[in-house]
């Protein structure tokens, strides 16, 4: 069992849905990002769920002045439970109550199918999987039933008490948390609704407020963009430790005990293994220091290889099956994040293997490796081919007057893409003064002749723009 988990819902967590005004959370005992990583809260706080305060995810008052309106659409998707039979399961489903977050059709397809009819083919898919996808489901718009009973309880875990603000969507409700109106009633749920898990609005244009109805799809909804300079973690672009656990338990349940070689390696491991391998790599690639914290750092995992011997058939078809673990989770398939998760699991299994030998002695305080992006190969540092062209936006291009000075900040910097930086970065700092005032005059003549940037020609007045800075001296 996760940690984070208990066998009781905290009896007096409780989100109240102020009318036409924020969500009051009291008592939650977890409140994480999309990526796991965890704010402590207060007794007491206020979220956003008008999508209009600028301090996201929590409440500045800015639904007053929006004229929000916390009122349902009376044209929304119709309260209606189906029901799917299939050979082994029936899978229960309302779409009124879906926040179309795709875990179900992305992850399931030949189960569940996106735009078509019928939504749901009950036998399409491995009874293990089908169960997975509807407990995963982070609106409690499904469910499943064998012989046709119910299993709420299976569907509805005990967890702990928790809110996950999901990235440019809903928040995620877990663990029974009690929702509420002004008056302290309960609010109305649909038919076969879950009171475990709930997905809430935070965009402000559900048509099912106050739970979400996906509409942050078609709003374009997104939360504040990090600074272009910012360069994400491996932990980050693989999706932090949800998107990790979600390989690891794949990769547990799916793959290692019908392999005859890996399998035996894990047969005595600890029910919460899934939970501990992804806490580990969350570390390792850069996020926080679950592992260390939650488990005992790098002494721990070496204590879980010592006298196993290992054999390099055993750790190649370790690195192959967590390999597709990670195409079954959806992880990130870009070139530069693979090159990077497959250079760790290559050097961390033979790692793990020398160390598991009987003769083997493993250095007891070692830190957690910290791994990174592979030579450099970061998101950005090639030109795709197959991504749409990222242009520079005219409105962030000041064009100076005929006697205006020309500055490095305010005129040339923001030419540059990030992603012509990135591309430039094994040379030289498209955004350095100093580099570009070294290189100016090759950068100039690549500008002139379209060689530069590598996807496509400047237009004439842009290029014209870096010739005046130039020429006058090549101010900051």
């Amino acid at each position: 069992m996760d940690q984070r988990e208990t066998t009781h819902p905290v009896p007096d967590a409780e989100i109240r849905v102020e009318r036409n005004g924020p969500y009051l959370v009291s008592h939650v005992e977890h409140f994480t990002s999309w990526l796991g990583e965890e704010t402590q809260l207060e007794e007491q706080v206020k979220l956003c769920r008008c999508g209009q305060s600028r301090t996201k995810p929590f409440c500045d008052g800015s639904h007053t002045g929006a004229g929000f309106s916390g009122e349902k659409d009376p044209n929304r998707v119709p309260d209606k439970r189906d029901v799917y039979e299939g050979q082994q399961i029936e899978i229960f489903d309302n779409r009124g109550i879906c926040a179309h977050s795709g875990y179900c059709t992305d992850r399931l397809a030949t189960v569940f199918h996106a735009g078509q009819e019928p939504f749901i083919t009950p036998s399409g898919g491995r009874l293990d999987e089908i169960i997975h996808a509807v407990r995963a489901c982070p609106s409690g718009a499904l469910s499943y039933g064998i012989d046709g009973v119910e299993a709420r309880r299976q569907v509805d875990p005990d967890r702990a008490a928790s809110i996950e603000v999901s990235k440019d969507g809903p928040y995620r409700i877990t663990g029974g948390v009690r929702l509420v109106d002004e008056q302290g009633n309960d609010v109305p749920r649909a038919e076969g609704s879950s009171r475990e898990h709930f997905s809430l609005c935070r965009c402000g244009h559900s048509q099912n407020k106050p739970f979400c109805s996906g509409m942050h799809w078609y709003v374009k909804f997104v939360d504040p963009v990090p600074s272009a300079e910012h360069e994400p973690t491996l932990f980050e672009w693989a999706g932090g430790f949800p998107a990790l656990l979600r390989m690891t338990r794949i990769f547990y349940a799916k793959y290692v005990p019908e392999d005859p070689l890996v399998g035996p390696l894990f047969a005595n491991m600890s029910p919460d293994h899934p939970e501990r391998v992804a806490a580990w790599l969350s570390e390792v690639f850069g996020g926080p220091a679950f592992y260390s914290e939650r488990y005992g750092g790098y002494s721990r995992m070496i204590s879980q290889h010592v006298g196993k011997n290992i054999s390099e058939e055993q750790r190649a078809r370790w690195v192959k099956m967590l390999c597709q673990s990670a195409d079954d989770a959806r992880l990130p398939d870009d070139p530069e994040f693979r090159a990077a998760f497959v250079a760790y699991l290559e050097w961390g299994s033979r790692i793990g293997k020398e160390n598991s030998q009987q003769n083997a002695s493993p250095p007891p305080n070692m830190p957690v490796p910290r791994w990174w992006w592979v030579c450099n190969a970061k998101p950005g540092s090639r030109v795709s081919a197959v991504a749409p062209k990222e242009e520079v936006p005219a409105s962030s291009v000041a064009i100076p007057g005929p006697n205006e000075p020309v500055g490095f900040a305010e005129h040339i910097k923001p030419l540059f893409r990030k992603m012509d930086r990135e591309s430039m970065s094994f040379v030289f700092d498209l955004w350095s003064p100093g580099a570009v005032r070294q290189h100016a005059a090759e950068v100039l003549k690549r500008l002139e002749n379209g060689t530069m940037p590598c996807d496509g020609a400047w237009p004439p007045d842009r290029v014209d723009i870096f010739r005046r800075w130039v020429d006058s001296g090549m101010a900051d």
